[in-house]
C-alpha cells in the first residue's frame, strides 16, 4: 500500500504505532493493555479481542455491556470469517402488543425495545472455533477490573456524567433501579480518576466464562433475566435466550481501486458504506481538500443510507439482496443522481435478481475486526439487578409501521448500526477496521478508506483527518477543524453545513494495517477518545 508515513497534516500530529509480534488497539487503555497481556500468556488475536472486548464492558460501560450485541470479521490462515452475534425481538412481541400499550413508536428505553443480546454468545462462539486458551483465562483481566475496580479516563468520566444527569430526570420507574445501584451507587456519577468497582459484573463474567456462556442463555443468568422482566412486564423470556445462537455469515465486499473492502451482511449497515464506495468508484478522485471531493462524498453517502434504511433488516425478511443493492448497475443509476448541487435523497429501486471497537493482531497473521454495543451509550437503561447486566436497546430500530421494510415481528433481527471492517488484496490481508458512532459507523468507514487508498494517509492521520457527518436531507455537521474554505464551497452548493463543537458524534475508530512482505503491523487509534493502541 502506497502510504505517506511522514505526512501529518491534520490537528493531532501523532505518529502511526509499529508493533511485530502483536497489537491491539481500541478505545480504553486498560482494555487495550488486557488485550496485549492475553497474547503474551500464548493467546492468539481472537484471544486477545475477547479479552479486550470483555474488559471494555466493565472499563467503558458507557459505551457497551453483556447485554449487548456484537459482529467480527476473523482473518484466520488465509480466510475471512464472519460472525453476526445480533439478537432477535422476543417471539411474544408483536406490533399490536405494543400499539395495546398506547405506543405509535418503538421506545426508546425500558423494557420494550431490549432484544436478545449476542455479547456473551459472540465471545464464547469465538473462542470455540479460533481461540488458543480457554475462555476462563482470557475472561481474568475483565473480572479483575471488575473485582477491584479500576479509575475513571476523562472521555469516560464525561459520557457517565451526561447519562447520570439525563436518566435521574427521566428513569423515575422501578424497573430502571437496578442502573443507579450499579453506575451511581454514590448517588452520583464517579468522577474522572475515581475508582468504579461491580463485585456482581465480575460474578457474571465469572459465570460466563466457567460454562461458556451457557449461564448466561440457558441457566442462573438466564433464570435471572426471566423473572426480572416477568416481574416488570417485559416481552423477553428464558425460551428467547435459550433458542438463540449466533450465526457464521459469508462478509460481503466490493472492489474499491484495486481493494476489497469487507463488511459484515445485513442485518447490519455496513452496506451502506460498500454501497457508497461504489458509487464512488465512478469517480475520478484526486484531491483530498476539494469541494469537488466531499460534495461527491456527501451525495454518495445520502444515496447509499437512503437505500440503506428502506432496504436493511433482517436477512432473511428482506425484498433485495445484497447483492442487488451492490450491483454495479445500482451503483451507475444512483451515481447518474449526482450533480453540482445537493440532492434530497430519494430510496432507489434495485435491480432484480454508543459501541465499542477493536482490532487485534498477532505474529501468526491472524487478525480481528470486532465491535460491540448496547447502543446510545447505556442501552435500555436496564440493568439486572446484582448482575452488572447492562441491557441493549437495539429494538428501537423497529418501526410499528407493518409495510416498513423493518418492521417489528416476533423473532425478526432489526436494522443493525455496528459494524466492523477489513480490508484485503489480491487475497491477502491488510487489516481491519472500524469507527463507531451510531449512523455515522458507514460514514466514517468511507471517510477512512478514501483516505487509506485515494489519499495514501497511513492509519493514524486517516483517523486524525478532520470529518462530515450527514444527518437528513441536505444537513451535514462537521468538525471545528473541517476547512473553512471548504465548508464555505459546500454551503453555496446546496449543502446546509453545521460546525459541531462536540466531537462525540464523529466516531471513534481503530486501524491495524500488516505488511504482506515483513509482517510488520501499523496501528492507529482516536484521539476522540481515551484510545490507546497496546503493542508487543
Amino acid at each position: 500500500m502506497n502510504i505517506d508515513y511522514l505526512n501529518y497534516p491534520y490537528a493531532s500530529q501523532r505518529m502511526a504505532t509499529f508493533a511485530k509480534n502483536g497489537m491491539v488497539a481500541t478505545s480504553q487503555p486498560l482494555a487495550a493493555q488486557a488485550g496485549l497481556d492475553i497474547l503474551k500468556k500464548g493467546g492468539n488475536a481472537i484471544d486477545a479481542a475477547i479479552a479486550t472486548a470483555a474488559t471494555l464492558t466493565v472499563v467503558e460501560p458507557t459505551s457497551n455491556g453483556i447485554g449487548g450485541d456484537a459482529f467480527a470479521l476473523v482473518w484466520v490462515k488465509g480466510e475471512l470469517h464472519g460472525l453476526n452475534a445480533s439478537g432477535p425481538a422476543p417471539k411474544s412481541i408483536s406490533i399490536d402488543a405494543l400499539k395495546s400499550r398506547g405506543h405509535e413508536k418503538m421506545p426508546t428505553h425500558g423494557l420494550l425495545p431490549v432484544t436478545v443480546p449476542g455479547v456473551p454468545s459472540a465471545w464464547a462462539e469465538l473462542s470455540r472455533r479460533f481461540g488458543k486458551l480457554p475462555l476462563t483465562e482470557v475472561l481474568k483481566p475483565a473480572i479483575q477490573y471488575a473485582e477491584e475496580g479500576y479509575p475513571l479516563s476523562p472521555v469516560l468520566s464525561k459520557y457517565w456524567k451526561a447519562a447520570y444527569a439525563k436518566y435521574k430526570e427521566t428513569f423515575t420507574t422501578p424497573e430502571f433501579k437496578g442502573w443507579f445501584d450499579t453506575f451511581a451507587p454514590e448517588g452520583r456519577a464517579p468522577e474522572i480518576g475515581e475508582v468504579w468497582s461491580s463485585e456482581g459484573h465480575a460474578n457474571t463474567l465469572r459465570s460466563i466464562a466457567e460454562t461458556n456462556a451457557e449461564s448466561f442463555y440457558k441457566g442462573e443468568l438466564a433464570d435471572k433475566i426471566d423473572a426480572f422482566f416477568k416481574e416488570h412486564g417485559g416481552f423477553l423470556s428464558k425460551e428467547d435466550l435459550a433458542d438463540y445462537k449466533p450465526q457464521w455469515v459469508q462478509p460481503i465486499s466490493v472492489n474499491y481501486r484495486g481493494y476489497d473492502v469487507w463488511e459484515i451482511p445485513p442485518n447490519g449497515q455496513g452496506i451502506v458504506a460498500l454501497m457508497a464506495l461504489n458509487i464512488l468508484n465512478g469517480f475520478d478522485i484526486k484531491e483530498k481538500e476539494s469541494v469537488e471531493t466531499y460534495h461527491k462524498q456527501i451525495e454518495a453517502m445520502k444515496l447509499a443510507f437512503s437505500d440503506g434504511k428502506k432496504y436493511v433488516t433482517d436477512p432473511e425478511k428482506m425484498s433485495v439482496s445484497a447483492a442487488q443493492l451492490l450491483s454495479e448497475e445500482f451503483a451507475a443509476e444512483r451515481r447518474s443522481l449526482i450533480g453540482d448541487e445537493a440532492l434530497t435523497p430519494e430510496p432507489g429501486t434495485p435491480p432484480r435478481g454508543g459501541t465499542v471497537y477493536l482490532a487485534a493482531a498477532d505474529s501468526e497473521g491472524n487478525m480481528i475486526s470486532y465491535i460491540q454495543s448496547n447502543y446510545m451509550g447505556f442501552g435500555s437503561g436496564i440493568v439486572i439487578p446484582g448482575t452488572g447486566i447492562s441491557l441493549q436497546n437495539r429494538g428501537h430500530d423497529f418501526s410499528l409501521d407493518p409495510t416498513h421494510e423493518n418492521a417489528l415481528e416476533p423473532g425478526k433481527k432489526t436494522y443493525h448500526t455496528i459494524i466492523p471492517g477489513f480490508l484485503t488484496k489480491d487475497g491477502e490481508a491488510v487489516g481491519p477496521f472500524g469507527v463507531m458512532g451510531g449512523y455515522m459507523q458507514p460514514q466514517g468507514h468511507t471517510q477512512v478508506i478514501m483516505n487509506t487508498i485515494d489519499f495514501h494517509l497511513n492509519p493514524q492521520a486517516a483517523l486524525d483527518s478532520p470529518r462530515w457527518q450527514w444527518i437528513e436531507d441536505k444537513k451535514v455537521l462537521v468538525e471545528p477543524n473541517f476547512p473553512t474554505h471548504v465548508a464555505q464551497a459546500l454551503a453555496r452548493r446546496g449543502h446546509q453545513i453545521q460546525v459541531a463543537l462536540d466531537g462525540g458524534s464523529f466516531g471513534r475508530g481503530q486501524i491495524i494495517w500488516r505488511d504482506p512482505k515483513t509482517g510488520v503491523l501499523s496501528g492507529g487509534t482516536e484521539a476522540r477518545t481515551d484510545g490507546s493502541i497496546a503493542s508487543w
